[in-house]
């Protein structure tokens, strides 16, 4: 099972961030420059359910573990580029020793960092890269390589079934520099598939009901051409689907990221194709263990180089039907069955085995 493979290669790539677990386990307190440190977690949206349920609370949870009295300030932006540079104002002023922060908008936060490092604070984009400023640090999963891995896997399913017709490509927001890493490894695939393009959108903000409202009227431009859709993540993918569901047509297969509870659904009940796996856990950890070792005055080691930043960047795993029981509802995986297989989905969920 290669995801087993790459979760130990991940683990394997964590180690490089670990040496400093061990100066605190049971919320005994830092050491050194760490002690009564406060550390800013600045996320972007909402609209991804992913940040308030996962990325947060994974990250105050490993701060903890390692430095019992060390504060994590977080803050979300709510999509909004500058409320999320008043907070890192905010941060700055409540003399934050490190910043974490999910941009939301890449060029905007270039102003954050070099405000931030003007004051030598060091700044950790996550999961989303910062081109116009060099940060100190960056942590994700490969986005680029998540852009090509959703669209091949859509592309290798449409030439076994011999679908006829050509795509729709759906991205990201236009203001995230994640977006255009995973639309440039989207094209990597799908312009060298043999199917035609027949359009693509830039969704703002990740907005499911602006990709909604794009693919609608894609789908009364090209009724009855559209072999499938490469949406950039789950909500935009979430969008695609209803557009099709409320204009009366088939939803031909359609790709997402990020394993949404929702998109696990989706991909179960036969509505959308593929999901990206990217345990949080991994980033949110490595992202902890980063802003501690800044704190305590060292350097974290990346594993490349991206955008003139160290990055520390993993590899996901494309999920669809035939492995989502393995790779989503494994134990330690990132869902639970109870929670998907709700009675909506039970009959499904029984035929695939899940239970």
């Amino acid at each position: 099972m290669p995801h087993f493979k790459a979760f130990a290669a991940t683990a394997a790539a964590l180690a490089v961030l670990a040496p400093v677990a061990a100066c605190s386990s049971g919320g005994s307190g830092g050491s050194g420059g760490a002690k009564g440190a406060k550390i800013a977690f600045l996320m972007p949206d909402i609209a991804s359910t992913r940040y308030e349920l996962y990325d947060a609370p994974l990250f105050k949870a490993k701060i903890k573990q390692l430095c019992g009295d060390c504060e994590v300030l977080y803050q979300n932006a709510n999509a909004d580029a500058a409320k999320q540079q008043q907070q890192a104002n905010s941060v700055l002023a409540q003399g934050v020793k490190a910043i974490v922060i999910d941009p939301v908008d890449s060029a905007a936060a270039a102003s954050t960092v070099r405000m931030a490092q003007s004051r030598k604070v060091p700044i950790i984009a996550y999961d989303r890269p910062i081109p116009a400023a060099k940060a100190d640090y960056y942590i994700s999963f490969d986005n680029e390589k998540i852009g090509s891995m959703i669209a091949q896997s859509l592309v290798d399913h449409l030439k076994k079934t011999k679908a006829q017709g050509g795509l729709l490509q759906v991205n990201g927001s236009p203001t995230d520099a994640a977006a255009g890493l995973i639309k440039k490894g989207v094209h990597s695939s799908v312009d060298t598939s043999g199917f035609k393009l027949l359009a693509e959108y830039d969704t703002p903000g990740w907005e499911p009901s602006k990709a909604q409202d794009w693919v609608s009227g894609q789908i009364s431009k090209f009724r009855g051409q559209i072999a499938g859709v490469v949406a950039a993540n789950d909500g935009t993918g979430g969008g695609s689907i209803a557009a099709f569901k409320a204009a009366g047509q088939k939803v031909p297969p359609v790709t997402g990221n990020d394993a949404e509870l929702a998109a696990a659904q989706r991909i179960i009940a036969g509505d959308q194709y593929n999901t990206i796996s990217k345990p949080i856990k991994i980033v949110a950890e490595a992202a902890a263990n980063a802003a501690y070792q800044f704190v305590e005055g060292k350097t974290p080691k990346g594993n490349t180089t991206l955008f003139n930043t160290p990055s520390e960047l993993f590899t996901p795993t494309v999920v669809t039907k035939d492995n989502i029981a393995e790779v989503l509802f494994a134990p330690g995986g990132a869902l639970k069955v109870s929670d998907v297989c709700t009675a909506n989905y039970k009959a499904a969920c029984d035929k695939l085995g899940l239970k």
